[in-house]
C-alpha cells in the first residue's frame, strides 16, 4: 500500500537554526510510520505570505508557527485554516491575540497559584479622542501614585501589563523611583508587581507539548548567556511542582509551546512570574547547550500531531480547572497543582504520545547525534551568529555555540552509554 503524506508547515518569521535543523534531521531521519493499516510519511515545508482565498484549502496537518503574536496576515490564515481545515498548529492563535500578560495572572490567582500581589495604573499620557476625554473628564479618580506604592511594597517591578520589554520594565526601590518610572512610561498601561525579594532560585521551565526543560535562568546576563548549562539544584518535589505549573498555564490557555519563569522567595514558594511567553526563545544564540532539545521536541511533537491527526482544541474549556481549584482550595499549592497537571496531561495525550515516541522514533536521538557533530548544524549556527552579531565576532561565536553544542552530544552519548 502505497504511504499518505503528512505535511508539516514552517510559519516563520527572522528564524533561521532551528527550521534548518528541523528539516535536515526530518530527511535523515525520514520516518515511516505506520498506524493500523495506514503507512505515513512526513514531508516539511515553510509558508509563504501571499493573497489566498478563503475557501482556498491547506494542504498542512501540523504549523508551527512563529508569527502569530504579532503579524496580523499570517495570524488570520491560520484562524481560517483552523476553522476550514482541520490544521493543528502550536499555539492556539486565538488565545494568543486575547491574552495579556493581565489575563494571565488573574487566571492564574483564580487558581491559587501564588503569583506576586499585582497593581494595574492607569496610563501617564493619553491620546486625544473624542470619546476619551468626556469619559476621564467624567469618571477618572485621581489617585495618588505614592499611597499605591505604599499599599504594594518595595522593592516592586513596574512592567506592561500586556509584555513587551522594550516599552519598559523598571526595579523600584521607593517612591522616588515609582514617580520617576511612571513619569516615563507615557501612553503605556503598566503593572506594579511586587518583588519575589529575596529569593535564591530563579528558573525557566519550558513546555513543547507534554516535553518539559527546567533550566536554571540568569535575567541579568547577557541573552547568550542566560540560560545556564548546569541544571538547577533543586529537588525532585519542586522539580515536578514547576512542571506541573508549567502543564496548566500551557493547557489553560491552549499553548502547546510556552515557557514559565518562576522564582524561589525565602519562604521556599516558588511564585510564578512570567508565564504568558506563546513564542520563547528558539535561537542557538539564545539555547546554546539546550537548543538541541528544543529542536527535537519541536520534532517529536509535530511527527506526533501530523501522524496522529491530533484534533485542534479551538476552544478554551477552563471548567475543569475552576472545579479542581474549588475542590482543592485549601490543600498544599503542590497537591492543587497536581491536580491540575493530571487535566493537563490527559489533554496532552501524553501516554499516546510516548508510546509514539518509542515505537516510531526510537532512532531520533542517534540520528541527532550525528547531525549536531555534523557541518549542516555548524553552517545552521553560523547563519544565525552572523544574522546578530558583528563580523568581528562571528568567528568566535560560531565557535562558541558549537562547542556548547558538543557538550551537549558528550553529556548524551555517556547518558546513553549509563
Amino acid at each position: 500500500m502505497p504511504a499518505n503524506t503528512r505535511m508539516i508547515g514552517l510559519s516563520l518569521g527572522a528564524d533561521l537554526c532551528w527550521p534548518l535543523c528541523f528539516e535536515q534531521i526530518l530527511r535523515d531521519l525520514d520516518p515511516t510510520v505506520k498506524i493500523g493499516k495506514e503507512t505515513i510519511r512526513f514531508e516539511v515545508e515553510r509558508t509563504s505570505i501571499e493573497p489566498y482565498d478563503l475557501r482556498q484549502p491547506v494542504k498542512y496537518d501540523v504549523l508551527l508557527d512563529r508569527v502569530t503574536h504579532w503579524y496580523h496576515t499570517s495570524r488570520e490564515w491560520i484562524k481560517k485554516a483552523l476553522l476550514l481545515d482541520d490544521m493543528y498548529v502550536l499555539n492556539n492563535p486565538w488565545s494568543l491575540q486575547s491574552m495579556e500578560k493581565q489575563t494571565t495572572y488573574a487566571a492564574m490567582m483564580r487558581l491559587g497559584l501564588p503569583v506576586p500581589d499585582t497593581w494595574m495604573v492607569p496610563p501617564k499620557e493619553y491620546a486625544e479622542s473624542d470619546d476619551l476625554d468626556p469619559t476621564l473628564q467624567r469618571y477618572a479618580k485621581m489617585f495618588d501614585l505614592g499611597e499605591v506604592g505604599r499599599a504594594l511594597g518595595y522593592p516592586m517591578f513596574m512592567k506592561p501589563y500586556d509584555g513587551g520589554a522594550w516599552k519598559g520594565v523598571s526595579r523600584i526601590d521607593n517612591e522616588e523611583e515609582l514617580i520617576a518610572a511612571y513619569d516615563k512610561s507615557g501612553k503605556f498601561v503598566m503593572h506594579l508587581q511586587r518583588a519575589v525579594h529575596p529569593h535564591d532560585m530563579f528558573v525557566r521551565c519550558v513546555g513543547i507539548g507534554p516535553q518539559l526543560r527546567l533550566v536554571d535562568y540568569d535575567p541579568g546576563a547577557p541573552l547568550h548567556e542566560r540560560y545556564r548549562v548546569d541544571a538547577p539544584g533543586i529537588s525532585a518535589s519542586e522539580k515536578r511542582l514547576i512542571e506541573n505549573m508549567t502543564l496548566t498555564i500551557n493547557t489553560f490557555f491552549g499553548w502547546d509551546f510556552n515557557s514559565c519563569e518562576a522564582l524561589r522567595g525565602a519562604d521556599g514558594v516558588w511564585a510564578p512570574i512570567d508565564f504568558a511567553n506563546g513564542c520563547p526563545d528558539s535561537q542557538v544564540t539564545s539555547l546554546h547547550y539546550h537548543f538541541p532539545w528544543l529542536v527535537l521536541s519541536k520534532l517529536r511533537w509535530a511527527l506526533f500531531c501530523a501522524a496522529t491527526k491530533r484534533k485542534m482544541r479551538l476552544t478554551l474549556d477552563w471548567q475543569p480547572y475552576f472545579d479542581a481549584a474549588d475542590k482543592h482550595a485549601d490543600a498544599p499549592l503542590a497537591d492543587k497543582l497536581e491536580a491540575y497537571g493530571a487535566i493537563a496531561r490527559e489533554r496532552l495525550d501524553v501516554e499516546r504520545f510516548e508510546e509514539f515516541c518509542d515505537k516510531h522514533l526510537s532512532r531520533l536521538d542517534e540520528v541527532a547525534l550525528d547531525y549536531f557533530g555534523s557541518d549542516r548544524a555548524r553552517g545552521a549556527i553560523r547563519q544565525k551568529v552572523t544574522a546578530l552579531f558583528p563580523e568581528h565576532e562571528i568567528d568566535e561565536f560560531t565557535e562558541h555555540f558549537w562547542q556548547r553544542i558538543q557538550a551537549w552530544r558528550a553529556d548524551q552519548g555517556a547518558a546513553a552509554t549509563a
